[in-house]
């Protein structure tokens, strides 16, 4: 469910010292990641039942619209929401009045996520004919994934001091990445998509549009109309969090009824301090908690498995792979080419980034194998290869950090005069 109108009040415009620390980027990615870590050593503890019992506890209505989820799905599919919207109102700012506006520079991201999940998809299907476990064929999708809230909180963190146009870039990818694995999912991996309900979170989504465009935003019209479109995304069989990327992109981008700044800029203010303060920690809480421990199938056993190694090779390898190649190739041979401020030994640290499967890739296991064999097997790999990538990134990052930039970075003979960076004032000193 995502966030309506902001306060219209002078307030808004000066958050306190608890909003303002709950919207800096590294709070957000400080917080995410600590929230992950918790949950993976409470996972794989002597109390991991408990950890267990709560993640599994039922919370809302069964009907009408089937909303009795586990408090794991209400933060993957219900508080992740909240975070896809601002994502979305972010990107539509990029798209109409920021460093995307430029087809040519959009195009470039966009045909990254394409390779990024390309490539692991072949590495995955090659590793296992070769090694000859064709069982595990149908799991080919898992290493396309990239989880945009945990690949945008390690940039955060370990990202400070670079040009904000790397954290766009990497977010078009991520998105683009994750609308075409939501796709993937309801054609490879749904038996029943509800067309209807589909249709009905369109419709809500639609009458969200008009009422964020009227000359005054009301948050009791906007918040139910978004809560509304959420619900039919959800029983559609379409990821709920798609609704929230929607509802984002419908926000006004340029200002509108003599108003002195875009609704975007409005809404990504007011809502990003919960989004990065509770909305991200309580989701990774819920989803890094993976039991490696107490399996079926001892873990010796489990890592041995070539779709251990398919996914992890897909993952650090082929997002790797995927990403640069792509980039290369779009950028030498037509006309596409990166943003301003965004130089070739970027794309390294945003390349690895991408590596970071988890959420979305843990879902296609669960969709993919009926054994608790292989399942096992696939969430270690995707639990270790996410790690592994995360951690190269954080290096790569800081390596690219400390190097020397020049003022034409993208090379397109036009000079960069870069002004935003990664991280706030306080953090650029500090850097």
């Amino acid at each position: 469910m995502t966030a309506a109108s902001p306060a219209t009040s002078p307030s808004s415009s000066a958050p306190g010292p608890l909003r303002r620390w709950a919207s800096r980027e590294t709070t957000g990615g400080a917080l995410l990641i600590g929230a992950a870590l918790l949950a993976l050593l409470w996972a794989n503890s002597p109390w991991r039942e408990a950890y267990e019992t709560l993640s599994s506890t039922v919370v809302g209505p069964s009907s009408p619209l089937h909303l009795d989820l586990s408090l794991s799905a209400w933060a993957a599919d219900g508080l992740l929401a909240i975070f896809f919207f601002v994502v979305g109102v972010e990107l539509k700012q990029e798209f109409v009045a920021g460093s995307l506006r430029n087809p040519k520079q959009a195009g470039v991201p966009m045909l990254a996520a394409v390779g990024g999940m390309a490539v692991p998809a072949i590495i995955f299907t090659a590793v296992l004919l070769v090694t000859g476990d064709t069982s595990a064929l149908h799991g080919w999708a898992i290493p396309t994934a990239t989880d945009i809230a945990f690949a945008l909180g390690v940039l955060a963190v370990f990202g400070r001091g670079l040009p904000v146009a790397i954290r766009t870039f990497l977010l078009t990818l991520a998105v683009v990445d994750d609308l075409l694995a939501i796709v993937i999912i309801a054609i490879f991996y749904t038996a029943d998509l509800q067309w209807a309900y589909l249709g009905l979170a369109l419709v809500a989504v639609a009458l969200y549009a008009v009422l964020v465009r009227m000359r005054r935003t009301r948050w009791w019209l906007l918040l139910p109309v978004a809560a509304v479109a959420w619900a039919f995304m959800h029983e559609s069989g379409v990821h709920a969090t798609i609704a929230g990327v929607l509802l984002g992109f419908t926000v006004p981008a340029l200002a509108v009824h003599g108003e002195s700044e875009s609704r975007t800029h409005r809404f990504e203010r007011t809502i990003r301090p919960f989004s990065q303060g509770i909305a991200l920690p309580v989701f990774a809480f819920f989803a890094a908690g993976v039991s490696i421990v107490g399996g079926e199938t001892p873990v010796g056993e489990v890592l041995t498995q070539p779709v251990v190694l398919a996914i992890v090779l897909g993952l650090v390898i082929g997002k790797l792979v995927g990403v640069l190649g792509v980039t290369a190739l779009v950028t030498r041979f037509t006309p596409l080419r990166l943003a301003s401020g965004i130089g070739v030994r970027d794309l390294l640290p945003v390349a690895l980034l991408a590596g970071i499967g988890f959420t979305v890739s843990l879902l296609i296991a669960e969709l993919s194998f009926p054994d608790a064999e292989h399942t096992d097997g696939a969430k270690i790999a995707i639990l270790a290869a996410s790690t592994l990538a995360a951690a190269l990134a954080a290096f790569a990052l800081r390596w690219d950090a400390r190097r020397a930039r020049t003022n034409d970075m993208n090379r397109d003979d036009l000079p960069d005069d870069v002004t935003d960076f990664i991280g706030d004032a306080k953090d650029r000193l500090e850097h």
